[in-house]
């Protein structure tokens, strides 16, 4: 079977998440990691929702590290969810927050833009509240809205988070001016758009209302003007707001949270633990190779080669694609189960081979690269940091293991005695070991 070299090659793209755009090609490349992930994640979620608490509002955390399929995962539940007859308003918070400058109102903005976008049939509250507020904002941002007309309700709030994210002037004004209207502001999101919103949606039979708000776990984390770090100022100090909105929310995370010293405090204002996504295991704690992990990583592979094809038929057609079935083993064992940093060796190295079957040779240059880049940003500290992960695979709450999580030095997996900790294949191949 000739395979298109170009076609392998977009497939490979490293920044496209699956299910963002056309399902039923997506759906091709999907595997589905869960048994050995250390359990149904995604379900676990989806049941929270659905079986548990369909009436109730429910708040939960979602987290994992940055490229592990998150997104991809939260794009399965959002089918899932409207199977189960919910509505469901999925939005990357990354397109309407600055992540490097985030307050709590500018979440619950973006929350109040996406929903009325998504629901333009609910009429609000005439005269409400959350019009006097919004009105406020666009005359204090000098934007020309008319949110007595419907249709203008939700390109109104657009304008406004619009333009405070693109300058920090006005993002400080508009906080200044909301200064103490924080619970206010909840309460007429609540009150005049999701609790009507759903009445509406329950009338022809939906289920509810679901929002799902992904990319939060991207924020920075410097610290605010009075020196607490953004992460902890907003899932902390700020979380219980985020747990207050009427209807069920999933909200991503940033997995350095779980080292922190606020973790105890974070899960007291959140009435359920965080959802974590580990990593694929390509192998087991005491060093032998996961079998199960690595088979579902040569699909991921050649899934993107032979998208049509069965599993079976396509292990029959490795020889088409590299030069050795161990040098696709090469590549699922270097990625350490990292699913997008896998898709981006893959990449480069097609870019650099531009020909198959693609050699362990080229590999090993692209490997070799990757290695030079990772280590020229690590201090003596931190290498000392990660030969402690390998020799115990434990983590510890301190400042500098948050930053090797941040950095894809450290991996996390789960197996049935629960998580455990290693250090990236890449780095551990370092001369520094």
């Amino acid at each position: 079977m000739k395979l298109d070299l170009r076609g392998f090659f977009q497939a490979t793209n490293p920044a496209k998440t699956l299910f963002a755009g056309n399902f039923a090609d997506d759906q091709k490349y999907y595997i589905d990691f869960s048994s050995v992930r250390g359990g149904q994640v995604i379900e676990d979620l989806r049941d929270n929702i659905a079986l548990w608490s369909p009436d109730s509002p429910t708040c939960q955390l979602f987290t994992g590290h940055i490229g592990c399929g998150k997104s991809t995962e939260l794009l399965r539940l959002k089918q899932e969810l409207e199977r189960e007859g919910f509505q469901v308003v999925y939005f990357e918070s990354s397109q309407d927050l600055e992540m490097a400058d985030v307050d709590i109102s500018d979440i619950m903005l973006a929350i109040a833009r996406r929903v009325s976008e998504n629901l333009e049939t609910i009429k609000s509250v005439e005269s409400s509240r959350f019009r006097e507020l919004l009105t406020g904002m666009a005359k204090l941002l000098q934007i020309p809205i008319d949110l007595s007309v419907e249709a203008e309700f939700s390109v109104g709030i657009a304008k406004i988070t619009a333009k405070a994210k693109d300058n920090s002037q006005l993002r400080d004004r508009l906080r200044d001016y909301l200064g103490s209207q924080t619970s206010q502001l909840l309460a007429a999101i609540n009150q005049e758009l999701l609790e009507p919103a759903i009445a509406t949606l329950k009338e022809p039979g939906k289920a509810g209302l679901v929002v799902i708000v992904d990319n939060l776990d991207l924020i920075d984390n410097h610290p605010k003007p009075w020196g607490r770090p953004q992460q902890n100022y907003l899932f902390v100090d700020q979380g219980e707001y985020l747990t207050r909105l009427k209807c069920h929310v999933v909200y991503t995370m940033p997995l350095a949270l779980k080292f922190s010293n606020d973790y105890g405090t974070l899960t007291q204002r959140f009435s359920q633990e965080p959802k974590t996504l580990p990593m694929v295991p390509t192998q087991l704690r005491d060093g032998r190779e996961c079998e199960e992990g690595m088979r579902l990583m040569r699909q991921m592979v050649l899934a993107r080669a032979f998208p049509d094809l069965n599993p079976e038929h396509r292990l029959g057609l490795i020889s088409e694609v590299f030069n050795r079935p161990d040098t696709l083993d090469r590549l699922c064992r270097i990625s350490g189960g990292h699913v997008r940093n896998l898709l981006r060796l893959l990449y480069d190295w097609i870019k650099k081979q531009r020909q198959l079957p693609l050699t362990r040779e080229i590999l090993e240059d692209v490997i070799r690269e990757r290695r030079n880049e990772m280590t020229l940003s690590i201090s003596d500290d931190e290498w000392d940091l990660l030969r402690q992960v390998k020799k115990r695979q434990k983590v510890n709450g301190d400042i500098g293991y948050q930053t090797l999580i941040r950095s894809l030095f450290v991996y996390e997996y789960r197996d049935r005695d629960g998580s455990w900790f290693d250090i990236n294949p890449i780095l551990a191949e370092a001369r520094e070991f």
